[in-house]
């Protein structure tokens, strides 16, 4: 564990509104691209041709219910930092870019009924992704690799949406 001398000032946020921070833009993020997938699913998504490594829907919710919980554990450990430590603003800025793509993505796929949107999110989202975990790294490598099993999903996903738009293009 590593520890960090502070200077007067520069102690990390309080853990109410750090915690506040890190939970809720994530709840806010699963919940909107869950309100916007869930009708989709029957319908629109239910009629495409998918490749043979599709999982089966009930595992959607239970991957991402794990990740998303990892990814505010991850952004709260780099949100407990002293506030004046250097690159902590800069990996909360590069999370939170990573975060909008995300639910970006459910809104480009599924709201959209467009896989080709979607892949296009989806590839900027892993580039996003990756420079979370390279920012988290310098600072706290638990919080950066409590997000590669995510980077993983999403790489699968990506797998799984291009393969997707092939199918249906």
């Amino acid at each position: 564990m590593q520890t960090h001398q502070t200077a007067p000032g520069s102690h990390a946020i309080p853990p109410l509104p750090r915690f506040l921070i890190a939970v809720l833009p994530v709840v806010a993020v699963a919940i909107s691209g869950s309100l916007v997938t869930e009708p989709n699913i029957p319908t629109w998504y239910a009629s495409l041709q998918k490749p043979s490594f599709t999982p089966p829907n009930w595992a959607f919710p239970v991957a991402w219910t794990t990740l998303y919980a990892m990814m505010a554990y991850a952004l709260w450990r780099i949100l407990s930092l002293p506030k004046g430590m250097p690159g902590r603003n800069a990996a909360i800025a590069t999370f939170f870019v990573q975060l909008v793509l995300n639910g970006l993505w459910s809104f480009a796929f599924f709201g959209a009924q467009s896989p080709i949107a979607g892949l296009v999110v989806i590839a900027a989202l892993i580039v996003a992704i990756l420079a979370t975990i390279v920012s988290f790294w310098k600072l706290d490598r638990a919080a950066a690799l409590l997000l590669v099993p995510y980077l993983a999903w999403v790489a699968y996903a990506t797998a799984l949406n291009g393969t997707i738009w092939q199918l249906n293009g």
